[in-house]
């Protein structure tokens, strides 16, 4: 496991799954936890998973990391993807968790190597599909 600056250790699972999303494209997303000064993976969506179905994982009241692949089509209609990294603070969420997800964000980004876009939001209109396609493009 690899220390943050926070003090918090990211398991190794987290980088393991990442790792088969990017290569394998094995999952749609990835929803990551801070539990007991580690980060961990609580959720992993199947490739056939929906971008509603991954904001149904994101707790309108508490933080977490997330990894989104995103397919969209360019002007020209070559289909593409993306990997998106969200950092989900909502304004509701407890102060000190705010801090320690905010302390422990850059370095664990560091740890998925191949993170091509981040979005950082407070609700769920700060990371619409309009707000990825806009981004991705």
């Amino acid at each position: 496991m690899a220390n943050s600056a926070s003090g918090m250790a990211v398991h190794d699972d987290c980088k393991l799954k990442f790792m088969e999303l990017k290569t394998k494209r094995t999952y749609r997303f990835i929803v990551f936890k801070i539990e007991e000064k580690q980060i961990i993976v609580e959720k992993l969506g199947e490739p056939a998973e929906s971008y509603d179905d991954f904001c149904t994982h994101l707790p309108a009241d508490e933080c977490r990391y997330a990894v989104y692949d995103f397919d969209f089509l360019t002007k020209e209609s070559v289909p593409k993807s993306r990997i998106f990294f969200i950092a989900w603070c909502p304004d509701t969420s407890k102060v000190r968790s705010k801090m320690i997800y905010a302390s422990s964000k850059d370095r664990f980004k560091r740890e998925l190597d191949g993170i091509q876009i981040e979005l950082q939001a407070t609700d769920p209109t700060e990371m619409g599909l309009d707000v990825f396609k806009s981004r991705a493009n």
